[in-house]
């Protein structure tokens, strides 16, 4: 049995991440999945959140933000087809916080004038990437 997995996560932007890695750990729309090599096949939505790869070789992890999309597992292979994505270190913390409290705003607003579903949507984007910087500064 293989040691690692083939980890790619793209958006439709651009490639991500592209490696091996021992561990990944996704926001899916199950709940938190960590995947390791040899894993069941299986595929489901991603939440708004954080992808955790556990590069192999170094053990270094790589943290990415995800606005959503599809995770396909195959026993050695993770594929991410992410909506957006960024690096941890690439999110900018003041357009995120601007973006939660627009959102917050709009939730407190006349109801005939909000589409609920963007603006959580939009709320947990925002929170997700707020999340990510936090922990990232905790480390």
């Amino acid at each position: 049995m293989a040691s690692t997995l083939k980890v790619d996560i793209v958006s439709a932007e651009k490639e991500i991440f592209s490696g091996e890695a021992t561990m990944v750990t996704v926001s899916a729309q199950m709940g938190e999945v960590g995947i390791a090599p040899g894993h069941a096949p299986f595929i489901t939505g991603i939440k708004p959140g954080e992808v955790m790869v556990k590069a192999a070789g170094d053990g270094e992890g790589v943290d990415i933000y995800v606005s959503g999309g599809i995770l396909e597992v195959q026993p050695h292979h993770v594929t991410i087809l992410a909506d957006a994505a960024l690096r941890g270190d690439e999110i900018d913390e003041a357009a995120a916080l601007k973006a939660k409290e627009e959102a917050i705003a709009m939730l407190a607003g006349s109801p005939s004038e909000v589409n609920f579903a963007e603006v959580q949507e939009r709320l947990a984007q925002a929170s997700a990437q707020l999340h990510l910087i936090k922990k990232l500064r905790q480390n």
